[in-house]
Protein backbone atom coordinates (compact mmCIF):
# COMPACT_ATOMS: atom_id res chain seq x y z
CA UNK A 1 0.00 0.00 0.00
CA UNK A 2 2.87 2.50 0.96
CA UNK A 3 4.06 1.89 -3.03
CA UNK A 4 0.92 2.19 -4.45
CA UNK A 5 0.11 5.43 -2.39
CA UNK A 6 3.74 6.95 -3.35
CA UNK A 7 2.84 6.31 -7.02
CA UNK A 8 -0.29 8.68 -6.58
CA UNK A 9 2.04 11.65 -4.99
CA UNK A 10 1.74 11.02 -1.32
CA UNK A 11 4.42 11.60 0.69
CA UNK A 12 4.83 7.98 2.62
CA UNK A 13 6.51 5.83 4.67
CA UNK A 14 5.80 2.93 6.20
CA UNK A 15 6.42 1.13 9.78
CA UNK A 16 6.06 -2.66 10.67
CA UNK A 17 6.98 -4.42 13.70
CA UNK A 18 8.88 -6.88 12.06
CA UNK A 19 12.50 -6.25 11.13
CA UNK A 20 11.63 -9.21 7.93
CA UNK A 21 8.71 -7.16 6.46
CA UNK A 22 10.67 -4.27 6.77
CA UNK A 23 13.94 -5.48 4.94
CA UNK A 24 11.17 -6.76 2.27
CA UNK A 25 9.32 -3.37 1.80
CA UNK A 26 12.94 -1.46 1.46
CA UNK A 27 13.80 -4.38 -1.10
CA UNK A 28 10.96 -3.53 -3.24
CA UNK A 29 10.61 -0.19 -2.74
CA UNK A 30 14.40 1.16 -1.69
CA UNK A 31 13.54 4.90 -2.98
CA UNK A 32 11.14 4.92 0.32
CA UNK A 33 11.22 4.67 4.14
CA UNK A 34 10.56 1.97 6.04
CA UNK A 35 11.63 1.56 9.17
CA UNK A 36 10.65 -1.38 12.21
CA UNK A 37 8.38 0.05 14.97
CA UNK A 38 5.27 -0.26 17.21
CA UNK A 39 1.76 1.10 16.63
CA UNK A 40 1.51 1.30 20.51
CA UNK A 41 5.24 3.38 20.59
CA UNK A 42 5.44 5.42 17.26
CA UNK A 43 8.34 7.84 16.67
CA UNK A 44 6.34 10.68 15.58
CA UNK A 45 5.17 14.23 17.37
CA UNK A 46 2.07 14.49 18.73
CA UNK A 47 -0.22 15.65 15.53
CA UNK A 48 2.35 14.96 13.29
CA UNK A 49 0.62 13.05 10.54
CA UNK A 50 -1.76 14.12 7.87
CA UNK A 51 -3.55 10.61 7.79
CA UNK A 52 -2.64 6.97 8.70
CA UNK A 53 -3.54 3.82 7.01
CA UNK A 54 -3.43 0.24 9.07
CA UNK A 55 -4.16 -2.42 6.53
CA UNK A 56 -4.65 -5.03 8.34
CA UNK A 57 -2.17 -4.06 10.59
CA UNK A 58 -4.85 -3.98 13.91
CA UNK A 59 -4.95 -7.66 13.35
CA UNK A 60 -1.74 -9.01 15.43
CA UNK A 61 -2.70 -6.71 18.24
CA UNK A 62 -5.11 -8.57 21.10
CA UNK A 63 -8.10 -7.26 21.04
CA UNK A 64 -7.42 -5.96 24.90
CA UNK A 65 -4.40 -4.27 23.51
CA UNK A 66 -5.90 -2.34 20.85
CA UNK A 67 -7.13 0.79 22.83
CA UNK A 68 -3.55 1.45 23.43
CA UNK A 69 -2.93 1.07 19.30
CA UNK A 70 -5.86 3.68 18.66
CA UNK A 71 -4.80 6.18 21.10
CA UNK A 72 -1.65 5.90 20.17
CA UNK A 73 -2.80 6.66 16.21
CA UNK A 74 -4.95 9.07 17.37
CA UNK A 75 -1.80 11.21 19.30
CA UNK A 76 0.21 11.48 16.13
CA UNK A 77 -2.61 12.99 13.91
CA UNK A 78 -3.68 16.50 13.28
CA UNK A 79 -6.76 17.47 13.90
CA UNK A 80 -9.32 16.49 11.14
CA UNK A 81 -6.66 13.72 9.81
CA UNK A 82 -8.23 10.44 8.37
CA UNK A 83 -7.21 7.13 9.84
CA UNK A 84 -8.52 4.10 7.35
CA UNK A 85 -8.48 0.13 9.14
CA UNK A 86 -9.00 -2.72 7.65
CA UNK A 87 -9.34 -5.65 8.92
CA UNK A 88 -10.90 -9.25 8.87
CA UNK A 89 -14.58 -9.07 10.50
CA UNK A 90 -15.82 -11.82 13.03
CA UNK A 91 -16.89 -11.90 16.89
CA UNK A 92 -12.85 -10.75 17.76
CA UNK A 93 -12.22 -14.61 16.77
CA UNK A 94 -8.43 -15.88 17.70
CA UNK A 95 -7.02 -17.45 14.28
CA UNK A 96 -3.66 -19.81 14.02
CA UNK A 97 -1.74 -19.56 10.80
CA UNK A 98 0.47 -22.53 9.81
CA UNK A 99 0.75 -21.86 6.01
CA UNK A 100 1.68 -18.87 4.10
CA UNK A 101 4.20 -17.19 1.69
CA UNK A 102 5.12 -20.63 0.38
CA UNK A 103 6.35 -21.95 3.71
CA UNK A 104 5.30 -23.17 7.07
CA UNK A 105 4.95 -20.17 9.75
CA UNK A 106 3.66 -19.67 13.22
CA UNK A 107 1.55 -16.56 13.17
CA UNK A 108 -1.62 -15.35 15.67
CA UNK A 109 -3.98 -12.87 14.61
CA UNK A 110 -7.56 -12.22 15.07
CA UNK A 111 -10.88 -10.95 13.03
CA UNK A 112 -12.35 -8.26 14.78
CA UNK A 113 -15.59 -7.09 15.83
CA UNK A 114 -16.24 -3.68 14.16
CA UNK A 115 -19.02 -2.95 16.62
CA UNK A 116 -15.86 -2.94 19.00
CA UNK A 117 -13.31 -1.59 16.91
CA UNK A 118 -15.98 1.58 15.90
CA UNK A 119 -16.49 1.75 20.18
CA UNK A 120 -12.83 1.83 21.33
CA UNK A 121 -11.57 4.31 18.20
CA UNK A 122 -14.55 6.94 19.69
CA UNK A 123 -12.85 6.16 22.98
CA UNK A 124 -9.67 7.12 21.72
CA UNK A 125 -10.95 10.30 20.20
CA UNK A 126 -11.63 9.42 16.93
CA UNK A 127 -14.89 9.92 15.00
CA UNK A 128 -15.95 7.06 12.44
CA UNK A 129 -17.10 8.23 9.72
CA UNK A 130 -17.73 5.30 7.32
CA UNK A 131 -17.92 2.01 7.56
CA UNK A 132 -17.71 -1.06 5.14
CA UNK A 133 -18.51 -4.55 6.05
CA UNK A 134 -18.14 -6.71 2.65
CA UNK A 135 -18.55 -10.69 2.22
CA UNK A 136 -15.06 -12.93 1.83
CA UNK A 137 -13.66 -13.06 -1.63
CA UNK A 138 -13.60 -16.31 -2.43
CA UNK A 139 -11.33 -15.79 -5.75
CA UNK A 140 -8.39 -14.43 -3.19
CA UNK A 141 -8.86 -17.04 -0.57
CA UNK A 142 -10.93 -14.78 2.30
CA UNK A 143 -12.27 -16.49 4.60
CA UNK A 144 -14.24 -14.26 6.65
CA UNK A 145 -15.96 -10.90 5.72
CA UNK A 146 -13.58 -7.69 5.58
CA UNK A 147 -14.39 -4.91 7.28
CA UNK A 148 -12.81 -0.84 6.44
CA UNK A 149 -13.15 1.88 8.87
CA UNK A 150 -12.84 5.75 8.14
CA UNK A 151 -12.39 7.55 10.72
CA UNK A 152 -10.77 11.49 11.62
CA UNK A 153 -9.53 12.63 14.64
CA UNK A 154 -11.64 14.98 17.05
Amino acid sequence: MTGHLHALGVEVFGVDLSPGMVEVARRCHPHLRFEVGSLTALPLPDGGLAGALAWYSVIHTPPEHQPRVFSELARVLRPDAPLLLAFQAAADEPVHHRQGYGHDISLHGWRLDPDRVERQLSEAGLDVRARVVREPEPSVYEKSPQAYLLAVRA
